[in-house]
C-alpha cells in the first residue's frame, strides 16, 4: 500500500490537521483520563512521556488528525485511519476530550474523515469497539455503520480479556445517506 499524506480537512466548526508531537500536552489531558481511556486498548497514561511516545510511534499505513476548533489550534481529540489491506479497506478510530462530548464534534470530525477516505477511493471502512462502549457504538450507528460481527475474547487489554464488536460502512451506503 502506498502511504498517503494526511491533508488538512475542514468542516463547519472544525479543522482537522495532521497530529504532531506538538499536540502532546493537549492530548495528554485525554490519554491520562482514566475514565475516558477505560475502553481504549491500553491504560491511561501516567506520564507525559507515554503520550509523546504514543503520538510519535510509527504506524505504517496509518494517518492521524488532531481535531481542533476553528480559531483555536489546540487539539481536543484525534481521528486515525489505517489502510488495513489491499482492496481499499480502512479502519477508523477516534477519541475526544470529555469537555467536548455531547455537542456533535466527534460526529462532525469522524464524518469529515470518512468523506476524505471515500473520496480517496476506499470502498469500506470499519471500526472495532468494545461491546460495552455504548457511546462509541451509538456514534457509529448514527453515522450509518452496521454491526457486522461480535468476536468473543478478541483482545487482551488493561481491563482484561475483552470481546469486540466490528462495525462496517460501505462507500455506496455513505454516499446514499448523504444525498
Amino acid at each position: 500500500m502506498t502511504p498517503r499524506e494526511t491533508p488538512v480537512l475542514t468542516s463547519e466548526r472544525l479543522i482537522l490537521r495532521p497530529r504532531s508531537v506538538a499536540d502532546a500536552a493537549a492530548l495528554h489531558a485525554i490519554f491520562s483520563d482514566v475514565e475516558l481511556m477505560h475502553w481504549w486498548s491500553s491504560a491511561a497514561h501516567e506520564r507525559m512521556e507515554q503520550t509523546v511516545e504514543e503520538i510519535s510511534r510509527e504506524r505504517p499505513g496509518w494517518r492521524a488528525w488532531a481535531i481542533t476548533l476553528k480559531g483555536d489550534d489546540t487539539a481536543i481529540g484525534t481521528v486515525a485511519v489505517g489502510e488495513k489491506r489491499q482492496g481499499n479497506v480502512a479502519e477508523i478510530g477516534y477519541i475526544l476530550n470529555r469537555a467536548h462530548w455531547g455537542g456533535g464534534i466527534a460526529r462532525e470530525a469522524v464524518s469529515r474523515v470518512i468523506d476524505q477516505i471515500f473520496d480517496e477511493g476506499q470502498r469500506r471502512v470499519f471500526a472495532d469497539t468494545d461491546p460495552d462502549n455504548v457511546a462509541s457504538r451509538g456514534l457509529l450507528e448514527r453515522l450509518g455503520f452496521k454491526l457486522e460481527g461480535y468476536l468473543r475474547q478478541e483482545w487482551e487489554t488493561h481491563i482484561g480479556v475483552r470481546d469486540t464488536t466490528l462495525y462496517g460502512l460501505l462507500r455506496d451506503d455513505w454516499i446514499a445517506s448523504r444525498s
